[in-house]
């Protein structure tokens, strides 16, 4: 399988085009639905972005049918992370942002009944699932290991348009003739530009600001400040309702593994005895391992999450976030958007230098990524300088360097959900040693994002959610 993250311009990589990228706290945080980022969120806003095309060249009413082909990961852990059933909504006129998960079932039942799609949601053109949609287990597009083709034909078969896209980590996606990504800034000028750490650090030094402030600043040059505020609110409160849900909902996750929800049983056990934290102090930890769970399981389960940076690793943020607001004094709303604006400043520059994609670079560039973003804002808001966050950051990933993304079953179930709750612990553990320290240390974080960055292109592309490798082998589904 050959992948090229090095010149594709939204993977981040050495290639200087990636770097200068403008990046808003809205290219990190989408407020949509699991289980996958770049299997679910991206392919759904591809088939949207189709549609787009279509009637951009008038062609929607003259289409007939629509063919859609699946490459690489996309291909291989599709059915596991509703990949077909993603692109189809997108091709059907839904996006992530406003679809409600419980129209879901009810649209595909109709389609598969019919074997009619409603094209851009009002016109129907044929479509079988079994022949219309297929899936490339052993073919890659060469410019992404995430790549899909989608197809439009007339009423006789004659080809109309003909379009390839690439899901590229965080619900990002980048088509094939353009190959640009759907960032927000790709004209804006920002008063404060940074693409490195080294650079960011640079320009809170100059200008006494901290990290969330520098990226508040360049955030008025897309819109007011009172609309981002009012986005990074909704942003925590999609977290928080999220957490809530998860710790009240029981069950069995969808997708054949049988796994058991954990977050309700173990939120009701550490609410009927509130005292055994008074006998043990590391009960403090079963509360951070809940709020990591119950998101996780939320997004196995399809509902409604918040991409940060990725659907895999949609637990790790919210998870600290509610353990800074319950277990430290004085949370301010402030401090909360603080928190959430120094963890996109921080995403950011992976996403411009590395990648947010498993496919790519393996779980560390999702959980590890979440790890790192979580840490540095948890450092920020309890008091840290920018060079004491920088350092939180650096630690974050430092110790997930080489984790790879192998799910059982091509599910977000097993070892992911786990997989949040101990990123979540790793990044409140990574900011309190920053915060034992002067901010100087022997790994910059760009220096780490680098390796991480090296370490993806070596690593074999089986344990690159491909589900050929490691656990997804070596587990037997019935295990499960």
């Amino acid at each position: 399988m050959t992948t090229s993250p090095a010149t594709d311009p939204s993977s981040g990589s050495q290639d200087g085009s990636a770097h200068d990228v403008n990046l808003s706290v809205v290219d990190l945080y989408t407020i949509g639905i699991g289980p996958s980022s770049s299997h679910t969120v991206g392919p759904m806003r591809a088939g949207y972005r189709f549609c787009l095309e279509l009637e951009a060249r008038n062609l929607l009413p003259q289409t007939g049918s629509i063919v859609v082909d699946l490459y690489g990961s996309l291909a291989l852990t599709g059915k596991g992370h509703a990949t077909d059933t993603a692109v189809i909504m997108g091709l059907n006129g839904k996006r992530p942002r406003n679809i409600d998960p419980d129209d879901i079932k009810p649209t595909m039942a109709a389609i598969d009944e019919t074997n009619l799609l409603q094209l851009y949601g009002e016109y129907p053109v044929s479509f079988n699932r079994e022949t219309n949609l297929v899936f490339h287990f052993t073919e890659t597009l060469p410019q992404h290991p995430n790549g899909m083709r989608i197809t439009a034909f007339d009423r006789d078969g004659l080809k109309l348009h003909e379009q390839e896209y690439f899901s590229v980590g965080g619900g990002f996606i980048v088509s094939g003739d353009d190959r640009g990504a759907e960032y927000s800034g790709d004209n804006i000028t920002l008063p404060f530009p940074f693409s490195s750490a080294d650079e960011l650090m640079a320009i809170c030094k100059r200008e006494g600001k901290s990290i969330a402030e520098i990226m508040m600043a360049n955030e008025q040059s897309w819109r007011s400040p009172e609309e981002t505020i009012e986005f990074v609110d909704r942003v925590h409160k999609a977290m928080m309702d999220c957490i809530d849900r998860g710790c009240k909902t029981d069950g069995i996750l969808p997708g054949g593994l049988n796994v058991k929800r954990r977050a309700s049983k173990l939120y009701n056990e550490l609410l009927d005895k509130p005292e055994a934290g008074l006998r043990d102090p590391l009960t403090v930890i079963d509360w951070v391992n809940l709020y990591a769970l119950a998101v996780n399981e939320e997004n196995a389960a399809g509902s409604r999450v918040v991409t940060a940076p990725t659907n895999g690793a949609a637990g790790v943020i919210p998870a600290v976030l509610r353990y800074y607001e319950r277990f430290n004094s004085n949370p301010t709303q402030h401090k909360i958007r603080e928190f959430l604006l120094t963890a996109a400043a921080i995403g950011s520059i992976y996403k411009k230098r590395a990648s947010i994609s498993a496919a790519e670079v393996g779980c560390q560039g999702e959980v590890g990524v979440a790890c790192s973003m979580a840490a540095g804002a948890l450092c920020a808001v309890l008091g840290g300088t920018p060079e004491q966050v920088e350092n939180a950051a650096e630690i974050g990933m430092e110790h997930n360097l080489g984790l790879t993304c192998d799910p059982i079953g091509g599910l977000v179930q097993v070892p992911c959900i786990e997989r949040n709750t101990m990123g979540a612990v790793k990044a409140i553990n990574a900011a309190r040693l920053a915060l034992r320290g002067d901010g100087q240390h022997t790994v910059s974080l760009d220096k780490v994002i680098e390796t991480m960055r090296q370490t993806g292109l070596d690593m074999q592309s089986k344990y690159k959610e491909t589900s050929q490798g490691g656990l997804a082998v070596n587990v037997n589904v019935v295990e499960c």
